[in-house]
């Protein structure tokens, strides 16, 4: 609990909720609250979920580099220069 709020907060917030909502209304009021929280951690966990499942989907999908094949021009470049080495 934070340190700025103390036992005496707490017991005035509970009266203001009482006088303001009543005794009949605030445990409606509590499980619709808890509801709502249990539904958003819900959708964020598979929210999750299908981020994971759609970067691994990816991953699989990206075909691995080839190495790209020397051409003839290239080829004889270097043996080119490898000969005005060797000289």
């Amino acid at each position: 609990m934070p340190s700025w709020i103390g036992p005496w907060e707490i017991i005035i917030v509970v009266v203001i909720l009482l006088v303001l909502f009543g005794g009949r209304l605030l445990p409606r009021l509590g499980r619709s609250l808890g509801g709502s929280v249990t539904g958003l951690r819900k959708g964020l966990q598979e929210g999750q979920e299908e981020f994971k499942t759609a970067i691994k989907d990816d991953a699989k999908a990206e075909p691995q580099p080839e190495t790209p094949a020397k051409s003839p021009v290239v080829e004889a470049t270097a043996k080119k220069a490898d000969k005005a080495d060797q000289a």
